[in-house]
């Protein structure tokens, strides 16, 4: 036996794309001509370097966090922020990676038709596998680009569209939204910045912000309060704040301290003090929240997308390590407990993965005018945001004790994959803000039958073979009747983890069978098998074989 971790012949992943069968047969099955033709190559072209060099730069980048620099040698107040050098390598490879050009591109845009969120998505996922803290500013540059798109005049469109989707880190523009203050938190309603109207459509913001990410971003949405009378997010406007004003001074804002975060800490967080910060008004006064929720769902979509790219990555991790690995005389794979805990995890991302990309193709359906997609969208975005959040800590955290010992090692990535992923159930609103986001929706709006409705179309389809699976789901709209009528508001919101938490599983075993067909089959079967069998006395032991089927992941 030889001194040695792993195997003799070890390999890994040298392209995240080419292994992953997943996102191909993804690909491959719901991407138009045109899409693929363009997407390919930038596809193959990221996974090749997030499988290579990007690990490097990301824990590079992670080491040597972001730091302030207040003054110069003079005294003179800077407030710039320095960036280890990793960082905007990273960069480089984000905005050759296409993210965001053929989105924001009007001419790429229209030669391709839908599928704008889809395609930059996967783009997303494969960077996020290396590199989460970076992916926070990349998806507010798509945020911002958004509401600049939907509310922004020509002017604005012309001079900022491309900047936020440029090819190159160098002409890249970055975006971010100042929202979080001390004494709201996720009540933005108690927030007390203040916005007074210095003519032609400009104010002067005034006030601290205590949670501001990608604190150096060029260009800003900030959230404060037009009318003080006027409580709630009811009197809050929103701003656009760029970096530099037109006579190409700095903007005002003093950086107070940058947050010594736990994870993602190759990107900056700090707090911010707007002392006449010049804002120019988006919408009309106390529209703000609303448009501001705009960029906010597509945020909780990014979440999504990073909580799946966490998963992904720590299983590939675990699957690598333990495909070449010797214990108790035999390879890893071949312990039945080992064995099981994979069937466990492989099966609650692949129920991740359709969730989140089935949430992702009805956002582009939903901006392609279909109406029931978007009333559907309503609940799915913080229901996906809610549950893949929660899920990715799990993950990543048995497939690092999975690893042992070298998996707690800070110069492998799972250390700071874990960091990372323990924003995720925070950031864009906690646990509980989703449930409470799901039952306004539910409350008002078309969103759960619409959810509902899509179940149903598909099951009716065969009521012999679905005979259990409808019976349950009107077991559940019974549970949810029961918590509606409820007088007590209190007892409503004590019961909505249980009542969402089942919707979530019904409608994941429902997308398992949807995006069923024969290349699926592969590693769908062994999810579906596997959450069948969650509540069985006894567990079936899967094969090597089902687990290298269920992990769709190829060297």
């Amino acid at each position: 036996m030889k001194n040695q971790v792993l195997q003799d012949g070890a390999i890994r992943s040298q392209n995240f794309y080419r292994s992953d069968l997943l996102l191909q047969h993804l690909v491959e099955r719901y991407w138009n001509a045109a899409r693929k033709a363009y997407f390919m190559p930038l596809y193959v072209g990221l996974g090749e370097k997030a499988a290579t060099i990007m690990d490097a730069l990301s824990l590079e980048a992670d080491k040597e966090s972001p730091s302030l620099v207040k003054r110069n040698h003079y005294g003179e107040t800077l407030n710039d922020i320095k960036f280890h050098p990793a960082y905007g390598a990273l960069l480089d490879i984000a905005a050759g990676s296409e993210m965001f050009y053929p989105k924001w591109n009007a001419d790429v845009r229209a030669s391709l038709g839908e599928g704008n969120h889809a395609s930059g998505f996967v783009v997303g996922q494969l960077f996020c596998m290396s590199e989460m803290g970076q992916y926070c500013p990349l998806a507010m540059t798509d945020g911002v680009a958004r509401l600049i798109d939907h509310y922004g005049d020509a002017a604005d469109k012309a001079y900022w569209l491309p900047k936020l989707s440029a090819r190159s880190g160098s002409d890249l523009a970055t975006g971010a939204m100042f929202l979080t203050e001390k004494s709201g938190g996720s009540d933005v309603g108690a927030n007390l910045v203040t916005a007074e109207a210095v003519g032609e459509g400009y104010y002067h913001l005034n006030g601290e912000k205590w949670f501001c990410s990608n604190v150096n971003a060029d260009v800003i949405f900030v959230l404060a309060r037009t009318d003080a009378a006027i409580a709630g997010t009811r009197g809050l406007s929103i701003f656009l704040v760029s970096r530099y004003l037109e006579d190409g001074s700095r903007n005002p804002m003093e950086v107070v301290r940058l947050k010594d975060k736990l994870g993602v800490r190759s990107m900056a967080s700090a707090e911010c003090l707007l002392q006449n910060t010049v804002g120019k008004l988006y919408g009309k006064e106390g529209e703000g929240m609303k448009i501001m929720l705009d960029m906010i769902a597509l945020m909780r979509i990014y979440n999504a997308v990073t909580a799946l790219a966490g998963e992904r990555r720590a299983l590939v991790e675990a699957y690598q390590h333990l495909s070449f690995r010797n214990t108790f005389g035999k390879n890893a794979l071949e312990h039945a407990l080992i064995r099981s805990k994979l069937a466990s995890l492989c099966s609650t991302y692949t129920s991740d993965f359709y969730l989140t990309w089935h949430s992702i193709f009805t956002m582009d359906r939903a901006e392609a005018g279909d109406m029931a997609a978007a009333a559907r969208l309503r609940l799915l975005t913080p229901m996906v945001k809610y549950w893949t959040g929660k899920n990715t800590v799990y993950v990543v955290r048995e497939c690092m004790e999975l690893v042992g010992g070298l998996g707690y090692i800070e110069d492998g990535i799972l250390p700071k994959l874990f960091r990372d992923v323990l924003v995720l159930p925070i950031w864009e609103g906690a646990g509980n803000i989703m449930l409470l986001d799901m039952w306004r929706a539910v409350q008002k709006s078309d969103s759960l039958q619409a959810l509902l409705s899509e179940m149903e179309l598909f099951y009716t389809s065969d009521t012999n073979e679905y005979a259990t699976t409808i019976a349950a789901l009107e077991q559940w709209k019974a549970h949810y009747v029961l918590i509606a009528s409820l007088a007590d508001r209190e007892q409503q919101e004590a019961n909505l983890l249980t009542l969402f938490e089942s919707l979530i599983a019904l409608y994941q075993d429902f997308l398992l069978r949807l995006y069923h067909d024969s290349e699926s089959e592969a590693w769908i079967a062994g999810a579906m098998a596997w959450r069948a069998m969650a509540d069985a006395p006894l567990q079936t032991v899967p094969s090597v074989e089902t687990i290298r089927a269920m992990m769709g992941w190829v060297w």
